[in-house]
């Protein structure tokens, strides 16, 4: 039996919106907008995917509640300014779903997911050609560097603008690597060896995306592993009664390799 949800729910969680931006209400909440929102706005979404990666459904359950709260105080804030009202943003969202469903709400056949998906980008395609606007345009700029490099890419690849394997982007990052060396050997200005290492970033994001790896859950995997063995080498010193400040480079190396290993053998 499918559940659905409470408008009564959602009723009174708007009603607390409405009070708390109220004549009467909390003097933070009244003086926020889109702008001074847009923090906390991604700061719960990404507390939404540690909850996930975390296989987490109490925390998950909490951070969705943090972002519907979010959202609605979005809509709350467009009413207020009479920029849309909160019929607008549903009736939107609700005919897009339908348009770009046609398989479902009409008679459309697309039978895997991949044809699904191929068929929404073609819509989407479609309606920025209708507004003469790039395939790129659109990509918001305040998120990961990581996230929107793949984003870019994959909206490039729809149109055959792409490597043909991983092996061929690969080749890619050896040539930018070498380029990096070579403009740090010569030290050259800042500049030209930050957009070096630019480049090779971005080459780096061309290989995951081909290898269907998403890079900024991998360096988030790998930047946690490097707390837990920094953590393992920390708490070694502290049992030799001794600070991390006086701990020697090839004491701390021998412990990084140490915590590997540690890792490595445990079930």
């Amino acid at each position: 039996m499918i559940k659905t949800v409470s408008m009564d729910n959602l009723k009174e969680l708007w009603e607390i919106i409405k009070t708390l931006r109220g004549e009467n209400g909390c003097p933070w909440d009244k003086e926020q907008n889109h702008k001074t929102l847009l923090p906390y706005l991604i700061e719960e979404v990404y507390e939404i995917t540690h909850a996930i990666e975390e296989n987490n459904p109490d925390a998950l359950k909490e951070e969705l509640g943090d972002l519907l709260f979010i959202i609605l105080v979005y809509i709350s804030i467009g009413e207020e300014e009479n920029l849309f009202s909160a019929q607008d943003v549903i009736k939107n969202i609700s005919e897009k779903m339908i348009a770009r469903h046609p398989h479902v709400f009409s008679d459309k056949e697309l039978n895997t997911p991949q044809e699904v998906l191929n068929h929404w980008h073609k819509l989407k395609d479609e309606e920025r050609k209708d507004k003469n606007i790039s395939i790129l345009d659109n990509t918001p700029k305040n998120i990961s560097a990581l996230i929107r490099a793949h984003l870019i890419q994959k909206r490039a690849s729809r149109v055959g603008f792409d490597w043909g394997n991983p092996e061929d982007a690969f080749s890619k990052v050896k040539e930018e690597i070498k380029e990096l060396e070579e403009n740090i050997s010569a030290a050259k200005n800042s500049d030209a060896i930050r957009e070096e290492l630019g480049d090779l970033l971005f080459s780096i994001v061309n290989v995951a995306r081909l290898l269907k790896i998403d890079p900024e859950t991998a360096l988030h995997k790998t930047v946690e592993k490097f707390i837990q063995r920094f953590k393992y080498i920390e708490e070694k010193i502290k049992q030799q009664n001794k600070s991390i400040h006086e701990a020697s480079l090839d004491e701390m190396e021998l412990l990084w390799q140490e915590s590997k290993n540690s890792r490595n053998q445990s079930p």
